[in-house]
Formats: structure tokens, sequence, C-alpha cells
């Protein structure tokens, strides 16, 4: 008679993986690094510090203009989006190898906007720091990457594709409204992007790029105000103040943002490119980054979504980390000099910025309606992407989170064969 005898706990302890993802050793070191690093590759990170510096710097302004901060406090919170999460990019791309571009969460970034009609600045400031203390605590439970494997690829990345539509909207809104800046980068990421010898010479991205900037030069757009303006950010380091008004409000949804809508948008976007986030480990750092940055009045940290889908837009799978080790180092030196960035991205017109935006999340949004709608949970990520691009909001909390409830909930009753095939 022959038994099978099963694995002892220690047995089953060494094949179960680790709670915290481990970082592959040794670390790259320069020589490795300089050997990866590329023109398409630096020509990504460089468009996805663009993209992160452009249209995402004006919804903070708008929030801080809104809620009446002074540009001192603004051009603060601005450094530590910057500088702060700058050098966590760098490090976290660098020692895992992947393209891990955390920035802050511009979702909530809005909410905070229409709760500062009426909280105070240090009462949101608490807020900020409780809510860094529970993502931390959240992301020390080691299960962030379970709770993230029981949703559907299909019908987050339908939230994805409605996140990114805009762009894409945006470049024809561009195109149609200021022909003379939007039609030659459009021309030009056309010509280069369909003409491989074109294209291994110049990154399509780069060459719209670098013909919107001359185009605008040309033509006399380029109108900087505000010349008396320092040049070097002095960030302000802020007392909070805690109240129940406050941490009710914000905490919650801010921590939701977080983890489920931005980090969960990082996570698809990284995954379907074939790279593996350290998502446990992820949230702990924006946890820890959340509360530095509430230190200087800045608004939580997160895994972003689009300015990684930008950085895996092209190259090879295990290159793509310099990258993001690219945006990182210019996200630091943006940091540095926010008031004098700010007065440059103002003195262009918005047709470039929406225009290179669009051209370089074309690829990203293609990949994720083809993920959305390409196998299952095609209903249920319908009625996502449908609620996302509806901008609805309820309960302080925006339409991305929204738009995955609703789909989970309708694939989980109208699909119920698509859950059971796993």
């Amino acid at each position: 008679m022959t038994t099978t005898e099963e694995p002892t706990r220690s047995e089953d302890a060494q094949t179960r993986p680790p709670r915290f993802e481990r970082p592959p050793w040794p670390p790259a070191g320069p020589r490795r690094l300089l050997r990866d690093l590329g023109g398409a590759y630096a020509a990504n990170g460089l468009i996805g510090l663009i993209f992160s510096a452009t249209g995402p710097v004006a919804v903070i302004l708008a929030a801080g203009s809104a809620g009446g901060l002074s540009p001192g406090q603004m051009a603060s919170w601005i450094f530590g989006v910057f500088f702060l999460n700058g050098i966590l990019t760098v490090l976290a791309s660098w020692l895992y190898r992947q393209p891990l571009a955390f920035f802050w969460t511009i979702p909530g970034t809005i909410i905070v906007g229409g709760s500062l009609t009426h909280l105070s600045w240090p009462e949101v400031l608490g807020a900020f720091l409780v809510t860094g203390l529970l993502i931390l605590a959240l992301g020390l439970t080691g299960r962030v990457r379970q709770v993230m494997a029981m949703l559907p690829m299909p019908i987050v990345m339908a939230m994805v594709a409605g996140v990114f539509l805009k762009f894409g909207t945006d470049l024809v809104h561009a195109v149609g409204t200021d022909a003379a800046v939007a039609v030659p980068m459009v021309v030009a990421f056309v010509l280069l992007a369909s003409r491989a010898a074109l294209g291994r010479w110049m990154p399509p991205i780069l060459g719209a790029l670098l013909v919107g900037a001359a185009t605008v030069a040309v033509t006399g757009r380029f109108h900087p105000t505000g010349t008396g303006t320092p040049w070097i950010a002095a960030p302000m380091f802020q007392a909070p103040q805690f109240t129940w008004q406050a941490i009710t409000e914000l905490v919650v949804p801010l921590a939701i943002t977080v983890i489920v809508v931005q980090n969960g948008q990082g996570a698809a976007v990284l995954t379907s490119a074939g790279h593996k986030p350290p998502m446990n480990v992820g949230t702990v750092l924006c946890g820890v980054w959340s509360l530095a940055t509430a230190a200087v009045g800045a608004v939580s940290t997160c895994l972003t979504g689009p300015t990684n889908a930008l950085l895996v837009a092209s190259g090879q799978r295990t290159r793509q980390y310099t990258a993001a080790v690219v945006c990182g180092l210019l996200a630091v030196v943006v940091g540095l000099f926010a008031p004098l960035f700010v007065q440059l991205m103002l003195a262009t017109p918005a047709a470039f910025v929406a225009t290179l935006g669009g051209l370089a999340m074309l690829r990203a949004l293609q990949g994720s309606f083809v993920a959305a709608f390409g196998s299952r949970y095609t209903l249920g990520a319908l009625v996502t992407f449908l609620v996302t691009v509806s901008n609805v909001q309820f309960l302080n909390i925006g339409a991305a989170f929204w738009g995955l409830v609703a789909g989970l909930l309708v694939s989980r009753v109208m699909e119920p064969g698509d859950f059971r095939k796993g």
C-alpha cells in the first residue's frame, strides 16, 4: 500500500510566493543601465514627463486657485508631486527593472479642489496624512495583489479605455480648432510611424514634439508671463489640522482613488505590456511617500496609469525601465524648478499639449480597447466604459471607480460563465 505524503508547512511556505515582491538581485549597475538606455526609451521618458507636467499640473493649479491657495503653496504642492515622486520613480524602476512611474492621484486632486470650498487647507493636509497612513496599513497586509487579481482584466482595461478616451478626443478637437499647430505635429507623427527606417532614426512622438515646438516658435505663439517669478521652488512645511469632517469626507475617497482607481490603472497597463508590477510593495511605497508629500502640501502618491502607458508604448520590455528612470530624473528637475516650469507651461498653446498627449496615447488607447472587448466580460466591460466616460460622481468618488463597480455587478449577473472560466 502506498501513500502520498502531504507537503509539510515549511515546504508549503517555501513554494508560496512572498507577501512582498522582491526585486531581482543584484540591481542593475551603471553599465547595464546605460546599455539598456536608448533614444526611444529616453523619448518615452521625456513624453511621459511632459504629459504629467502639463494637463495634470493644470488640475492642481485649478484646485489650488479655487481653494484660495497662495502661489507659494501651489508651488510647494507641485514640488512635492514631482521632486519626491520622481525620486521614488527612479528608485523603484531601477530596483525592479520595470517602468514604475509614481506621481499623484488626479481624481483625488479633483476631489480636494471641491473640498477646499468649505475646508481649510490645514484640515486638508490632515486628511492627506491620515490617507497616507491608511494606504500604508492596507499595503502592509500584503493582500493588495490578491485583491487586484479578483478584478477581471477586461473590465479594468475598459476603465482604462474610458480614462484614456479624452486624450484621443482632445487630439481631434485640437486639429479642428488650432490646425496651424496640431496638423504639422500629426503629419510628422504619421510620416515617422509609417516608415520603419525613419522611425528608427527619430521616434515618432519625439518628431511630433520637435515639429510642434518649432511651429509654436515660428508662429509666435509662445507667450511667457510673470517674468519676475522665482525659478527655484521653496517647499513649505505646513502644520496639519485633524478634523472629523475632513477625515470623513476625504480619507476614504482619496485612498480608493489611489489603490483601486490609479494603482488599478497602472497595474493593468503594466500587466498588459508583459510586466509584473509589485503591487504589495507599491502600495506600501504609496503610503510612505504620501506621508512625505503631505508634509509639503501635496496630494497622495499613486502608481500612475497614463504615464506608465507612455513609458511602455514602444521598445523591448526588458529595457522599458530605463524610460521610467529618465522620467523620474526629469521629474526631479521639474520639481526643483516648479515656478519656472509652470510659467513656461502656461505660455504654450493648449493645442500643442493636447496634440502631443493624444498622439502619445494612441497605441495605449488601442491596446486598452483590444484588451477590454477582445474576449470575455464584454458586457461588463461596456458598462464600465460607459460609466467611466460619463464623469458621474457619487459620494465624492469619481466615475472610474463607479465604472468598475457597475461593470463587475453587471458581469456577475449577466456573464456568470466568464467568472466560472476564471
